[in-house]
């Protein structure tokens, strides 16, 4: 692999991911990626998160966790148990959930004046772009602070672009183009195109205020770190950048899961091979014949659309496996039989790497966050779009409009059932059968290629990760 060891042995890097799945999982890869290049890596986080990372490092003895208590007062409206976000009842609770959040500044401010008691303070902090007051506690310590969102560049700059500009945004029918600034934009953009949170016309909005606030607080920031590679995103990068101070750099160091080198490029399907579903995939003898269903777990699929699922899943004659992660749908009726050998319903958490890297898989219907995204395409394996909040609609655009490396699912706006059975049964047929589903799928497998070239030795993001751990040591010397 790319990486080599270059040791590092004062310098301590602290990463501070964000208690969402999604959130943490990119930062520990970022985390074996600077382990490799012989950091020490402090990972702060609550007792809940902590709970899933060790199993993660376990083969990195540099890597080390620091513990803090989640917040716990009868002003905060949320479970007491629910110290995690996958453990909110309902997604309705997220915003009340991220404003305790603001009560680990204390305790993270303490672990940092720990350090420098002890002359062992990080080189930077890395952290989550919702932990935006973590820009004032560095600046006490005078540590750099970097900012990790997760999400694509342009994603992350038309959703800046929105929240910096506002109702100033003009916005005429469901179907017009609409004009963002600051981005050049690869497609057309409509209403109907984008995230319901991303467009907000009333300034007076929580939401609105809340990602307004935390991108004023990181114009500060030394750095953002992107798990991204340049050939994907080189001509938004300057975009990106414009939203923060000047000098502010954009590191595409991405993508990130492909860095470890303890595992096989394409062979992640090997490391946990007793895994039943594995089993079941192993079994499946034809080569991209079965599709993989998974959303997000804070994704809130009404037990109404899951039965469409599994009927347009049956309806389409091909293998599936599904992650299905709702804790209150059950199977309809005689479901069962009807897909005996031929689907794998998995209720627990499953190694969507695993899964997505293993030959048999020839499709993946997706809500396509970032995460989805880079594993699917880093593993060749083409998408079907179904966009749920946040920036997935436009991570569907990027892949379907401009990376051609997908296909859409066409949705009903404003009811219950988004997509009936039909028109998955269609969809599915579509990628796994026609001509357009074996070109998305050859387009799939080219990204895969490049985002392979781009960690290798001499590859954009392994020359970028050089030039970052060059840039973060000249820091440390300065201080020295």
């Amino acid at each position: 692999m790319a990486i080599t060891s270059s040791p590092q042995p004062y310098n301590n890097i602290l990463i501070f991911p964000f208690m969402v799945q999604s959130h943490t999982l990119p930062l520990l890869d970022l985390s074996k990626v600077f382990s490799h290049k012989g950091f020490t890596v402090t990972i702060v986080t609550t007792l809940s998160n902590a709970l899933t990372i060790p199993e993660c490092i376990k083969s990195y003895p540099n890597i080390h966790i620091i513990e803090i208590p989640f917040p716990s007062s009868p002003d905060i409206s949320i479970p007491n148990a629910c110290k995690y976000e996958s453990q909110l009842p309902n997604m309705s609770l997220f915003f009340p959930f991220f404003e305790a959040t603001f009560q680990l500044q204390q305790p993270f401010e303490k672990i940092l004046q720990e350090m420098s008691e002890s002359g062992s303070l990080p080189i930077c902090v890395i952290s989550d772009y919702f932990f935006m007051w973590t820009i004032s506690s560095c600046r006490k310590f005078n540590v750099p602070r970097f900012v990790f969102h997760g999400t694509g560049v342009l994603g992350m700059a038309i959703t800046k672009s929105v929240y910096a500009h506002g109702s100033n945004i003009s916005i005429g029918s469901q179907t017009d183009p609409i004009h963002i600034p600051d981005v050049e934009l690869p497609f057309t953009l409509t209403l109907n195109d984008m995230p319901h949170l991303i467009i907000v016309n009333y300034p007076s909005d929580p939401w609105y205020q809340l990602m307004s606030e935390i991108g004023e607080c990181e114009k500060e920031s030394s750095g953002i770190i992107v798990n991204s590679f340049m050939e994907l995103e080189s001509e938004h990068v300057s975009s990106l950048e414009s939203f923060y101070q000047d000098g502010c750099k954009a590191w595409c160091v991405g993508p990130l899961l492909l860095y470890d080198e303890m595992v096989k490029l394409n062979d992640y399907h090997k490391i946990t091979p007793s895994e039943p579903y594995l089993k079941w995939l192993d079994d499946r003898d034809t080569h991209n014949s079965v599709i993989y269903v998974c959303f997000s777990s804070h994704c809130d699929v009404p037990d109404v659309q899951l039965d469409e699922i599994v009927y347009g899943l049956e309806m389409s004659g091909h293998p599936f496996i599904w992650a299905a992660k709702s804790k209150t749908w059950a199977l309809p009726d005689g479901m069962e039989d009807s897909i005996k050998d031929r689907g794998w319903i998995v209720r627990d958490w499953v190694d969507q790497r695993s899964i997505l890297a293993h030959p048999a898989i020839g499709g993946f219907v997706s809500h396509c966050g970032w995460n989805s995204v880079l594993e699917s395409l880093c593993m060749g394996v083409p998408l079907l779009g179904w966009p749920m909040d946040a920036e997935q609609p436009l991570n569907v655009k990027f892949v379907v409009d401009v990376l051609e490396a997908g296909i859409s699912i066409p949705l009903k706006h404003d009811e219950i059932v988004k997509v009936d059975r039909k028109v998955i049964s269609d969809a599915v047929k579509e990628l796994m059968e026609s001509d357009k589903g074996k070109k998305v799928r050859e387009k799939a497998e080219q990204v895969g290629k490049l985002a392979r070239q781009a960690v290798q030795k001499g590859g954009s993001s392994d020359q970028n990760l050089d030039e970052l751990v060059d840039y973060l040591c000249g820091v440390n010397k300065k201080k020295m």
